[in-house]
């Protein structure tokens, strides 16, 4: 059955068609809300993401593109959460002792600070930038022939618009972030 059938019958109430839409897409949506590494939370992302769909099914204008738009809304909710829980992380959040093994806290507070950069420019990267940077980093990776796809784009223009992507969005970080990253990592394999 194809997904606008799917749908109109969802629309309809039936219960079986729902269950076949979650089955069909449920691993898709899983793989980007993992991607994220929310860990408990991930749980609250994908439902959510079923409820937004659940709501707008009867406003989905093309049914075909069901799986990109589960893709997008996928990827903001899990972007709101992460931006969220990093705002949120308390100093009650630091275990009571530190482990000699885990990182320093210089190094921590590094990596939220790249993190927090990273994510900025990200936000303000074109959305159709977002949209590929999202999906090229998925777990499990999608192949190329799956991201085109999805985003209604040739399998060749993948490569050359990531890169392109990542080079708007390294612009929009701030100068000598890549190069401390670049000592962090030396220091890292020199231990």
């Amino acid at each position: 059955m194809d997904v606008g059938d799917l749908l109109r019958r969802v629309i309809e109430g039936d219960q079986r068609a729902w269950d076949e839409l979650v089955g069909r897409f449920g691993g898709l949506v899983w793989s980007i809300a993992r991607g994220y590494r929310l860990g408990a939370l991930t749980d609250d992302v994908v439902q959510t993401v079923w409820l937004r769909l659940a709501e707008s099914c009867d406003r989905i204008r093309d049914p075909e593109r069901l799986a990109a738009w589960l893709a997008t809304t996928t990827r903001n909710e899990a972007l709101r959460v992460s931006t969220k829980q990093a705002r949120t992380r308390s100093v009650g959040d630091l275990p009571e002792r530190a482990d000699p093994s885990a990182s320093s806290l210089d190094e921590i507070v590094t990596d939220d600070d790249t993190l927090r950069h990273v994510l900025h420019g990200f936000a303000q990267l074109p959305a159709k930038d977002q949209d590929l940077l999202r999906l090229l980093c998925t777990v499990p990776p999608l192949d190329y022939a799956t991201i085109g796809e999805m985003l209604g784009r040739p399998i060749g223009s993948i490569g050359p618009s990531r890169d392109r992507a990542l080079a708007k969005l390294k612009k929009l970080l701030p100068p000598g972030l890549e190069d401390h990253q670049r000592r962090q990592s030396r220091k890292g394999e020199a231990e």
